[in-house]
């Protein structure tokens, strides 16, 4: 009978997991290569490599994966025979909350979708101001920002945001068809974290806020 079980420690921004393996065979160099469309849509499968006896292998992205079992309810009664700090960790460990801020209903929906189904919270706002109004009572850990909006823009929001205590450091990924060297170089002087031109690519657009969850995790307090 097997007395331990081999544990990995995993951290994403404010969140954090223990992935439970079977055996740890050690570190190797591999090629990673793209996975067809049936596949591409599976969450935490990020790549595949072929073993040296032809086998080949998933490359699992444990992240997705994590935030993907937290946003799922639990409860002690659900998992009665769960110990009790097994059901405390769990409570701790929250998906990341992403404001996504766009005047356009059509992108507030497919942007919340795609977040969704990748594990994330999200919550919308339509404008600036109602962003502002949405910060009062929370903190968001990533913002999706659009620049042409009415009554504040995406600019003058970052700005805001950027001269605010609460929500200085915030990351702000600003998503725009405004895709000219001066708009860029405008919202990088702001202190934007990223600047994407609409429409985005979804991958991107996950790549970036994994990016940027990990790089607020790695800010010394």
């Amino acid at each position: 009978m097997q007395r331990y079980n081999t544990v990995v420690l995993l951290k994403s921004g404010a969140s954090q997991a223990a992935v439970l393996l079977d055996t740890i065979e050690g570190t190797r160099e591999i090629v990673v290569k793209n996975i067809g469309p049936q596949m591409a849509r599976i969450t935490g499968v990020a790549g595949a490599t072929v073993r040296g006896d032809g086998r080949v292998i998933l490359i699992l992205n444990p992240v997705p994966l994590a935030l993907r079992w937290a946003s799922m309810p639990r409860t002690a009664a659900e998992h009665p025979a769960a110990p009790a700090e097994l059901v405390e960790v769990s409570a701790m460990l929250q998906p990341p909350l992403v404001l996504v801020v766009d005047d356009s209903l059509t992108v507030r929906k497919i942007t919340t979708r795609l977040l969704t189904r990748e594990g994330f919270l999200v919550d919308s706002a339509k404008d600036g101001v109602d962003a502002l109004e949405k910060m009062r009572d929370l903190i968001p850990d990533v913002v999706l920002l659009d620049v042409e909006m009415p009554r504040m823009d995406g600019f003058e929001l970052a700005r805001v945001m950027r001269s605010d205590g609460r929500l200085k450091a915030v990351p702000i990924i600003m998503i725009t068809s405004r895709t000219a060297d001066k708009h860029r170089n405008h919202a990088m002087e702001i202190g934007v974290n990223v600047y994407l031109g609409k429409p985005y690519q979804e991958q991107q657009l996950l790549d970036s806020i994994a990016e940027q969850l990990g790089q607020e995790a790695a800010v010394p307090a």
